[in-house]
C-alpha cells in the first residue's frame, strides 16, 4: 500500500436523527489521518454528507492512484453487499475507473481477527475488578432477519470467546429476537453480568433501548437520556436483584478500530 499515491475510504451508515452516529467512524479517519501512512483518508456515509455518491469525486486522480474502501460495519450484509457497491460504482473486489484509478473493495471491520480481543477488553475494562470466572458476557445485537448477518457474526465472536474459558458463560442476546436481553436475569446465572453492545456506535440502541430492556434506563425517554452525555455508562455497576450488572459502549467506539480499518486495506493490497 503506497503511502503517497494511495488514499483510504471508511464507508459507513450515518443517520438522519442521530448525530453520534458517525462520530467513531470520523475519529477513526481522523486517527488514521494523524498517523501519515496515506496520502489522503477519508469518510462516506449512506445518510449523510459527505454520500457514497460524492465519495466517486473525493480524491484526485492525478495524485491519487489507488483508493481503498473499508465498511466501517459489523459484517457482510445488504449494505455491504449491495448498497455500497452499487453507489460507489464498484464492479467486485478490484474496480479500474476510466480515468484510471484503482478502488480497492476490503471486508468489513467486523470480520477481522482481532474483533475478539477488543470485544475482551471492552468486557475488562468495564468492569475491572470482576473476576471473569464468576461473571456472565452478554453480546449484545439487533436481531430480526433484517439483520440476519449481524447476528451470525455476533454468534462467531461469542463462539470465539467461549472457546477461550474465560468467563463462566458467554451468551448471544438480542433486542429483537430469542434469546432477547430483557431476559437477562433468567439466562445469566452469575453474580456479575458484563453487556457489550455489538454495535458500530453508540445511537439510540444503546443509548436508550438497550438500557431499558436490561433494566437500567431509569425511567428515560427515547429522547430523555442525553445522548452526549452517555450517563448511562457512568453509572456502573448497577445493583439489580442482588447482582452487578456492567454496561459497556457499543464495540465500535474503541479506539482500536483504526487499527482493524488499516489492517482491512492492508490484506486487499495485493
Amino acid at each position: 500500500m503506497g503511502s503517497n499515491d494511495s488514499a483510504l475510504l471508511i464507508v459507513a451508515h450515518g443517520s438522519t436523527v442521530n448525530p453520534d452516529s458517525s462520530a467513531p467512524t470520523l475519529a477513526h479517519a481522523a486517527e488514521i489521518r494523524r498517523r501519515k501512512i496515506l496520502a489522503d483518508v477519508e469518510c462516506a456515509f449512506w445518510k449523510e454528507e459527505p454520500s457514497l455518491r460524492d465519495a466517486l469525486f473525493l480524491f484526485d486522480p492525478e495524485s491519487i492512484r489507488q483508493v481503498y474502501v473499508v465498511p466501517n460495519f459489523i459484517s457482510e450484509g445488504y449494505f455491504t453487499q449491495t448498497v455500497v457497491p452499487r453507489e460507489l460504482e464498484l464492479s467486485g473486489r478490484t474496480t479500474k475507473r476510466s480515468n484510471g484509478q484503482i478502488w480497492r473493495y476490503c471486508e468489513p471491520v467486523g470480520n477481522h481477527p482481532l474483533m475478539t480481543e477488543l470485544l475482551l477488553n471492552r468486557a475488562r475494562d468495564v468492569a475491572p475488578d470482576v473476576d471473569p470466572a464468576e461473571t456472565s458476557l452478554l453480546i449484545v445485537a439487533h436481531g430480526t432477519d433484517l439483520n440476519e448477518n449481524s447476528a451470525v457474526a455476533a454468534k462467531r465472536e461469542v463462539e470465539k470467546i467461549r472457546s477461550l474459558g474465560k468467563y463462566a458463560a458467554v451468551l448471544n442476546v438480542y433486542m429483537e429476537e430469542s434469546p432477547l436481553v430483557s431476559d437477562w436475569r433468567k439466562l445469566a446465572k452469575t453474580h456479575n453480568v458484563v453487556v457489550v453492545p455489538f454495535f458500530i456506535s453508540d445511537g439510540l440502541h444503546s443509548y436508550e433501548d438497550i438500557p431499558g430492556l436490561l433494566g437500567i434506563a431509569n425511567g428515560s425517554s427515547r429522547t430523555g437520556l442525553g445522548a452526549a452525555s452517555g450517563e448511562v455508562f457512568r453509572r456502573n455497576p448497577y445493583k439489580i436483584d442482588d447482582r452487578s450488572l456492567f454496561y459497556a459502549r457499543s464495540i465500535g467506539t474503541d479506539p482500536g478500530f483504526a487499527d482493524i480499518i488499516i489492517e482491512q486495506a492492508l490484506s486487499a493490497k495485493s
